[in-house]
Order: structure tokens, then C-alpha cells, then sequence
């Protein structure tokens, strides 16, 4: 060994970012073992390099004993034997005698190369774990290395290699080598094998790491995330409200034509997210969880988180979404299992009835208005009156005529409305009349 063997590895160690000290140590621990298995099996052997000359020093190690074991003369030296080469040696003491370097044959050499290649490895994968396992929780910026049959794709992330499963991939999304995409770090591990980094595109918090980047509202905490659910490259529902009440968090959301959702959707294969106002009381946030589609009466169990929502017959397909996603993406959002019941007797008007219902429940007396206004959609409702006594019977009375003379107001504009359609379609024919009329 010569002195440019050594600078070989002080630069190997620099490259590779390694500690210098821990690379020599590990080569003198390597050039042991090599020494000890192929030239002098059994005994204890211990390698020392001079890192100014590249000189090894290979000695073998032998303690002092009064009576040498049988089973152990290469590890043992008696002390009349000692005493012949040193008269100061004491038994316990171990002594050193040195081996011809030359005596390293091809098969150590071979053997010391694997011993410091895997030292190498192994001090690599803990510097990488060092790295990145307080990255947890981070979106990061990657290039696609390679897939495996496993549809795996491995995203290289600087110093270490990370893998997406199926699972945590955008669905339909293709993934080229040399491809720069964003990714969240969900978990780093050290395995046998060294750091596993696991990455996803499909958590629900890379939309909101790219919803901070493209809304200033957002990225200010003007408006506040709630909840999302999300179905990755298909649908997501976010659901979000404003601490500023002069700022609209679904416009902001939106902006102009869309412009900044539109950004945000460009970076997850066109996925479509909608927008939804969020609400403290369960009532309403299931009625907007479950936009576009209007519904009707809606039944909690707060204990089961379980809700029955009344829908329209012509709104319920909308209700349920295509393959029953948007139904599922509520349920996600609001935490409650919804049950959807279809009804020929719900309209716009009954929704709207609803909503009015519920907004003024919120500001006062909540389950007991909502009991008395739910008594006008159950069949049942005058016997549940009676049965809850003559006082209750009476306040539910009262405040059921509140709320219908709140929607009333409601119910004239859509009874308006819907004349003046009327006489707007029947306009045209009496014109037609006068002219014919004119003629003859």
C-alpha cells in the first residue's frame, strides 16, 4: 500500500461527503477481517495505516497466560514463552507480533475490496437518513429515475431515491424518466437496506401546498383550509371559509375566470376540485358538501355521525355523482356517513325553505327549531308535538311560524317569478292575435 492509495480514499471520502477518519477506520477493520479469514484463520489480527505514508502494519495479538489452552494457541502466549521476549511482560498483557504485508494474497485483497465497498454503503444510507428524516411532512421537487414492473416509480430527490407505489399516484398520470414533478414525503424508515423514503401525489396535502402557492388568501391565512377530500387525478372537494368578512374565500379561491384554481389543477392532471363553503353547523356543511345538487330535509345522529338527507328526484343523480363519487367525497369532507333518500315531494322551493330553517335555528335554539321545521316534512310531526307536551307543543308552533313567515317572502319571489315567465311566453301569441285580427 503507498501513499496514493491513500489520497485515493481522502478523496473518495470528499466526494462522497463521508468522514475521512470513519472511511480509515473502516478500511483497517476490512484489511482485519480479509487477513484473518484467508491467511491466518483463528487468530486475532489488527491492521494500522499510516496516513502520512500509506504504510499497513498487520500484527497478530496474543495474550499472556500462565498455562496456553489447548484450543486456544493462537490467541495465547504462556508466560515463560513471553518472559523469553520481554522480561517485563505481566499475565493479562497482550502482546504484538508483526506479519509480512506481503503474505496478502489476491483472495484478501478481493475480500477487503467488498468489506469497504459495503462500509462505504452502509455510511452513504445513514448520511441520506440524517438528510431526510425530518422531511416528513414536506413537499419537495424530484426527477423520476426509473419504474419497475410493480408500476413503481422511483423519484430521485438529490442525495436519496424515494418511491411512489400505485397507490399514492395520480390516476392517469404518466410518469417519464427525467420527468421534474412535486411530490409530499410521507414517511422516512431506515430498513436493512438502507433509508426508505416514501413519497404520493395523490395526499390531500400537496392541493394544499399548491392552493398556499397559487392564492395569496390562502398562503396569509385570510382564508383557512378546513377539510379536504380527495380522490387523486378524478375529484377533490375543499372546503374553506374566510377570516375576513369582506373577502369572499370561493372567489379568492377561484379568481378571475378561474385563473388561480386553473393553476392549481395544471399541476394534478386537470383534477377538478370544487370549492366549498365551510359551515360549523353540520347542517348546512353536508348541504354544501353535497353541491351542486340542492337537497332537502336533513336528519342527524351527531352521536353515530350519521346523516339522512331528503333529495329530489330529479337531484339526486347529482346528488350521488358519477359511480357515487360526489356523495363520497362529502362523506369524506364533513366526517358523517350520509344516506341519501330520494323523494318526488322535495323542490327548490322545500330546499330553500330548508336552508332558511336552518340558518335561523343556528342564531337561536338549534335542535329545537330544527325539530319544529322538520315537523313540517314528516308525516309524524303533529303526533310528536302532542306527544312532547302542551308547552313544547306551543313553542314549536311559534317558532314554526316564524320560519314559515321568514320563507315566505321566499315563496312569492319564485311564485312572481314564475308569472312573469308566464306572461313573458304568453306575450308573443296575443301579439299574433291583434295582427292576424288587423288583417282580416
Amino acid at each position: 500500500m503507498n501513499k496514493e492509495f491513500v489520497d485515493a480514499l481522502n478523496m473518495l471520502a470528499a466526494e462522497r461527503n463521508l468522514s475521512k477518519e470513519q472511511l480509515l477506520h473502516d478500511l483497517e477493520d476490512a484489511l482485519s477481517q480479509a487477513f484473518e479469514r484467508n491467511i491466518m484463520p483463528g487468530k486475532q489480527i489488527e491492521v494500522e495505516l499510516d496516513t502520512e505514508t500509506g504504510e499497513m502494519e498487520i500484527v497478530v495479538i496474543r495474550k499472556v497466560v500462565e498455562t496456553v489452552e489447548e484450543e486456544q494457541e493462537d490467541t495465547q502466549i504462556s508466560l515463560e514463552e513471553a518472559l523469553e521476549l520481554d522480561d517485563e511482560v505481566e499475565v493479562g498483557m497482550e502482546m504484538e507480533f508483526p506479519v509480512d504485508p506481503e503474505k496478502f494474497t489476491r483472495i484478501a485483497v478481493q475480500t477487503t475490496k467488498q468489506v469497504i465497498t459495503q462500509k462505504i454503503r452502509e455510511a452513504e444510507r445513514a448520511i441520506v437518513f440524517e438528510e431526510y428524516k425530518d422531511r416528513a411532512g414536506d413537499i419537495m421537487t424530484g426527477v423520476v429515475s426509473r419504474t419497475d414492473t410493480k408500476r413503481n416509480v422511483f423519484v430521485d430527490l438529490g442525495r436519496g431515491e424515494a418511491i411512489m407505489p400505485l397507490k399514492e399516484q395520480i390516476h392517469g398520470e404518466r410518469y417519464m424518466v427525467g420527468m421534474r414533478l412535486k411530490v409530499y414525503v410521507q414517511k422516512v424508515e431506515l430498513s436493512p437496506r438502507g433509508p426508505s423514503i416514501l413519497v404520493s401525489r395523490a395526499a390531500p396535502e400537496l392541493l394544499e401546498y399548491l392552493m398556499r402557492q397559487e392564492i395569496p388568501e390562502v398562503a396569509d391565512g385570510t382564508v383557512e383550509i378546513k377539510a379536504i377530500a380527495r380522490e387523486a387525478g378524478q375529484r377533490s372537494k375543499v372546503a374553506v371559509t374566510s377570516n375576513n368578512p369582506n373577502v369572499d374565500p370561493i372567489g379568492a379561491c377561484i379568481g378571475h375566470r378561474g385563473s388561480r384554481i386553473q393553476a392549481v389543477t395544471a399541476e394534478l392532471q386537470r383534477e377538478r376540485v370544487d370549492i366549498i363553503q365551510w359551515d360549523n353547523t353540520p347542517r348546512e356543511f353536508i348541504r354544501n358538501a353535497l353541491s351542486p345538487a340542492k337537497v332537502g330535509n336533513i336528519e342527524l345522529d351527531t352521536e353515530e355521525h350519521k346523516a339522512r338527507v331528503t333529495v329530489g328526484s330529479d337531484q339526486l343523480s347529482l346528488a350521488i355523482g358519477k359511480s357515487g363519487q360526489n356523495v363520497r367525497l362529502a362523506a369524506k369532507l364533513t366526517g358523517y356517513s350520509i344516506d341519501l333518500q330520494a323523494s318526488e315531494s322535495v323542490s327548490d322551493l322545500d330546499a330553500a325553505m330548508q336552508a332558511a330553517a336552518s340558518r335561523m335555528s343556528d342564531q337561536t335554539q338549534p335542535e329545537r327549531s330544527h325539530s319544529a321545521f322538520d315537523a313540517l316534512f314528516s308525516k309524524g310531526g303533529e303526533a310528536a308535538a302532542a306527544e312532547a307536551g302542551e308547552d313544547e307543543a306551543a313553542e314549536a308552533s311559534a317558532e314554526v311560524e316564524e320560519a314559515a313567515e321568514d320563507v315566505e317572502e321566499v315563496a312569492e319571489d319564485v311564485v312572481a317569478e314564475a308569472e312573469a315567465d308566464a306572461q313573458s311566453e304568453e306575450a308573443p301569441d296575443t301579439e299574433e292575435a291583434e295582427t292576424e285580427e288587423a288583417a282580416s
